[in-house]
């Protein structure tokens, strides 16, 4: 019975894809991790347990009735200036029997001179990026729970403006007894509403996404394995003139290799120094080989470390993500629970490890 629910979800979220597996796509900023926790993991999981709500925004089916009333609120410190905020808010509307989440992330790129193609300066742009959510999860039988995520995204770059609706839908099976869990989510199913001016309409990011956390029973460890892109075997990027100048192997090949395989693999482990203190680390395989530059050093690339303070009114999270030799990607995250702040009810029902 399960293994059906699993089999057709899949071929439900096949089915409803509207983009092409190849190519360009448009609203790139979707792929970026709204979570510190996330960040810290190789910025792809779907099938962590924790009561962070920022893990919810990327998995609508995370969703639990023990987030209600919880809000997050994310800095991003990111690269050339650019600052990423994100906001989330949960409740549990016992009437329903439903879990609701509404999440806000905004892109400001600053303020950039405007020119005209003989260099004249005639104003500033500020350009900005910011996607809406609304989820709803709910939970059948036991160990099930699935949730779905409706998305407005727009996009302003002064008189290039763009906008659409995506959708995200996640199966989660959650074995607490034997601190366990699985997940699939189809990611970014939809469309533009409105096109840039003068290009043609392009594909949103989907992304279908399974993966699996186990915790053990006598060690203060978790591991996750997680694979994206399954609906895509090769997703190599392969630029002949890149190839040849920076001494990659150039060229496509339709054989099966260890490195075409692991590109769609995210590892985790989690720490858990007492009830106190979160540790979290991450390789994202796909992100070390693309960032990677020929034969030179590439430090950490791939790599991401994360640390947690979860205190009983408040969860303090920071991520750090290595994207190039040298550099790396800032995240700050708070969690608090606003009922245990101003009265606003009780929890539901809480699940997890």
């Amino acid at each position: 019975m399960r293994l059906r629910i699993i089999i057709g979800f899949c071929i439900c979220s096949f089915n409803g894809v509207a983009q092409t597996l190849g190519g360009n796509t448009v609203f790139n900023f979707l792929k970026l991790s709204p979570s510190p926790q996330l960040t810290a993991m190789g910025g792809v999981n779907v099938s962590k347990i924790s009561d962070d709500i920022g893990l919810a925004v990327n998995n609508p089916a995370l969703l639990q009735s023990s987030m209600h009333t919880q809000m997050n609120t994310v800095f991003n410190n990111f690269y050339a200036g650019i600052k990423v905020y994100d906001l989330a808010f949960g409740f549990h509307n016992e009437k329903l029997n439903t879990n609701f989440l509404w999440s806000l992330d905004y892109f400001n790129y600053g303020s950039i001179q405007q020119a005209d193609a003989a260099g004249n300066v005639f104003g500033t742009l500020r350009p900005v990026d910011w996607v809406m959510q609304v989820s709803a999860s709910r939970k059948y039988m036991e160990k099930w729970n699935y949730g779905t995520t409706l998305k407005f995204i727009n996009s302003n770059y002064g008189i290039y403006r763009a906008n659409g609706i995506a959708i995200d839908a996640g199966v989660l099976y959650n074995d607490s007894a034997n601190l366990f869990s699985v997940s699939v989510v189809a990611k970014n199913m939809g469309f533009q509403l409105k096109r840039y001016a003068g290009t043609d309409a392009q594909d949103l990011p989907f992304d279908l996404v399974l993966g699996l956390t186990k915790r053990l029973e006598n060690a203060p460890f978790g591991f996750s394995f997680t694979a994206h892109h399954l609906h895509q075997f090769d997703i190599r990027y392969s630029d002949t003139g890149f190839n040849n100048e920076n001494g990659f192997p150039g060229g496509s090949s339709s054989r099966i290799s260890l490195d075409k395989i692991f590109r769609h693999f995210v590892f985790a482990t989690d720490v858990y120094l007492g009830d106190k203190v979160e540790v979290n680390v991450g390789y994202n395989y796909l992100r070390r080989q693309e960032l990677n530059i020929g034969n030179s050093g590439n430090g950490l690339n791939g790599f991401s470390l994360g640390v947690g303070l979860l205190l009983k009114k408040i969860q303090v999270r920071y991520a750090i993500a290595a994207y190039q030799n040298n550099t790396a990607y800032n995240q700050f995250g708070l969690n608090m629970k606003l009922n245990e702040y101003f009265g606003l009810g009780k929890f539901g029902e809480r699940i997890g490890w």
